[in-house]
């Protein structure tokens, strides 16, 4: 089993470089738990998948050993329907991004930047959800920056202080463009 620890604390330190304040996602999709137990051990805590059903068949157990993990993302009123019913099944709040297909993508998830207005006020709906920011993930083949910027400008209208946006392409750019977590995978999930 190959120990992914190394790529990843080097990848916080290039980011701690650029700003310390940046927050790493490790996207653990198609991971199995024993490949980043060591990156948990080494108290890091947020993780992201892309499907709801394999968080929480992944993740159940292993939120009870390790009780400050968190979890992203939130995409559509069906979701925040489920994750509102759960929240309120569990009387435990969490912090969520939402998710915007800023490059109005078919094959992406995420709601489009027209519908935005109407998922924040529902999720501001009692049992509110603590939406604390934005989340994308732009086009590939195009200045990923003007999907950044546009993400960044479609956060200060709405109020919203975070922004999850980079990938392990273009996280660096993504930190330059005012991001404040940025989600890595791949690059921590290689074999060098």
């Amino acid at each position: 089993m190959v120990n992914y620890l190394n790529n990843f604390t080097n990848i916080k330190k290039n980011i701690d470089v650029l700003n310390p304040n940046v927050k790493l996602i490790v996207v653990t999709k198609s991971k199995n738990y024993d490949e980043f137990e060591d990156i948990i051990k080494f108290n890091h805590n947020h993780f992201g998948e892309n499907r709801v059903q394999e968080a929480k068949k992944k993740w159940q157990s292993i939120k009870l050993q390790f009780l400050n993990l968190q979890l992203h993302p939130l995409d559509s009123i069906k979701l925040a329907g489920i994750l509102k019913a759960e929240e309120t099944r569990t009387k435990k709040k969490i912090k969520y991004f939402i998710q915007v297909n800023i490059g109005d993508e078919l094959q992406k998830s995420g709601i489009h930047e027209s519908q935005l207005p109407d998922l924040l006020r529902y999720c501001k709906q009692q049992p509110t959800l603590d939406i604390v920011g934005l989340m994308c993930i732009p086009p590939n083949n195009f200045d990923a920056q003007i999907f950044f910027n546009k993400l960044k400008s479609l956060s200060i209208s709405n109020n919203l202080k975070e922004l999850s946006m980079g990938m392990s392409n273009d996280y660096e750019c993504a930190i330059k463009s005012g991001a404040t977590f940025v989600r890595v995978g791949s690059f921590i999930f290689r074999n060098n």
